[in-house]
């Protein structure tokens, strides 16, 4: 809990869709869908941004059309 806002506001810097958030155990369960541009360096980020300690995950789920400013660079 103690760095869920600062992850909350780098998931939707990266624009990020959460999708849920849960509680087991003392951890924090955040669920979100990430444009894959956006993850490069993101595990790196994350410890630096939690001291260490928070982990990710990530998987294909889906395909969307990238928004213009994006497809133009």
């Amino acid at each position: 809990e103690e760095f869920l806002g600062d992850v909350l506001g780098d998931l939707q810097s990266r624009r990020a869709q959460v999708q849920s958030m849960e509680s087991q155990t003392g951890v924090q369960i955040v669920k979100a869908f990430v444009p894959l541009a956006e993850t490069f360096q993101y595990a790196t980020i994350l410890r630096s941004n939690t001291t260490g300690r928070a982990s990710f995950t990530q998987e294909l789920d889906h395909y969307a059309q990238a928004p213009m400013i994006k497809k133009e660079q």
